[in-house]
């Protein structure tokens, strides 16, 4: 009988976080070959039969909806937030305005 010694496999890492997955899809490149996908996969005949196909596509065209609004939120969070700014500037020449205007007043 020969004895073969036991291999101890490394254990599995955890999976990233949603936060991690968020952060991947954002630092990605505009042209990364998954936002580069046709929006009609082009498929041969017979090559994907059934409903399990069909369900297939309804998953991949709402992830694409998902990519897609996403981004649209991205774009919109951006010009929100530089609006946010540029009333905080008028607000405080405002206020600058009224202090001043009040000065001249008393």
């Amino acid at each position: 009988m020969s004895a073969k010694a036991k291999r101890v496999l490394p254990t599995r890492p955890e999976p990233p976080t949603v936060e991690q997955i968020l952060a991947d899809v954002r630092g990605t490149h505009p042209a990364d070959p998954i936002f580069l996908l046709p929006a009609e996969p082009q498929r041969e005949h017979g090559l994907y039969p059934g409903p399990a196909a069909e369900e297939r596509e309804r998953l991949y065209r709402q992830s694409r909806g998902y990519v897609e609004m996403n981004r649209r939120l991205e774009e919109s969070r951006e010009r929100l937030r530089e609006q946010r700014q540029e009333l905080q500037r008028a607000g405080a020449a405002l206020e600058r305005g009224i202090a001043e205007m009040r000065q001249k007043a008393f």
